[in-house]
């Protein structure tokens, strides 16, 4: 019987720590279905009037819609990017006026690589969206390159620096007036891993593993001894 006590503690403890680490990813996914949940509702919600939120907070505004109306200036930055079906592009960063004189970033969407040199002249819009900051930038991105003009991510201080605005990113859903080839790409929640359930069933999967091997185990202990 003594011989069983050593692989049984270590089979048993070993089942316990794996399917406990399934558990913890299980409760985890409950709370990211959760907070995706949340997010979603924020991003569908009706918009409000940015002149109403005059210092936007990046933590707790993230994802709230917005409206606003204005006129783009004709200052834009033109950020390395992609779509499915489409290719490469650039996502267009523009400097915006609003109506009571704030100057805000808006993101109007996506454009193909060829049309990067046509002109977007400023034009008056009425824009609805959510404000984002997103974390696209790491230790990996290079800085915007200096002869080009082209940048890498969106780094919302540092563009709201570059075209003289506030660090606030409108992500376009529409915009009444905009005619010059830009395809909104509305924030969604596309972004956001959710893993979770994936890792669940690894860790599950490596509990069955190790009771099959603990199992094997003890089964070569009891042929050795008889």
């Amino acid at each position: 019987m003594r011989r069983y006590i050593g692989p049984l503690i270590l089979g048993l403890g070993g089942i316990a720590i794996l399917v406990s680490l399934g558990l913890w990813q299980v409760r985890r996914l409950a709370w990211k279905e959760a907070l995706l949940a949340a997010i979603e509702t924020k991003i569908a919600a009706a918009p409000v009037p940015l002149d109403t939120l005059p210092a936007p907070d990046p933590k707790a505004d993230i994802y709230r819609s917005v409206s606003l109306s204005g006129r783009t200036t004709g200052q834009e930055i033109l950020v390395l990017s992609g779509q499915a079906g489409l290719g490469a592009g650039y996502e267009v960063i523009d400097a915006f006026e609003t109506a009571a004189g704030r100057r805000v970033l808006i993101d109007r969407g996506f454009v193909p690589e060829a049309a990067r040199d046509q002109p977007r002249p400023p034009v008056a819009l009425s824009v609805t969206g959510n404000l984002h900051w997103p974390q696209e930038v790491d230790a990996y991105t290079p800085p915007p390159d200096a002869a080009t003009g082209l940048w890498f991510a969106r780094d919302v201080p540092a563009m709201a620096a570059a075209l003289g605005t506030e660090p606030v990113l409108v992500v376009l859903k529409s915009a009444a007036g905009d005619a010059q080839g830009i395809d909104p790409v509305p924030v969604d929640t596309g972004a956001i891993r959710n893993d979770h359930l994936n890792y669940a069933i690894t860790w599950f999967s490596l509990a069955l593993v190790w009771a099959g091997m603990t199992l094997l185990l003890l089964w070569r202990i009891r042929r050795r001894t008889n």
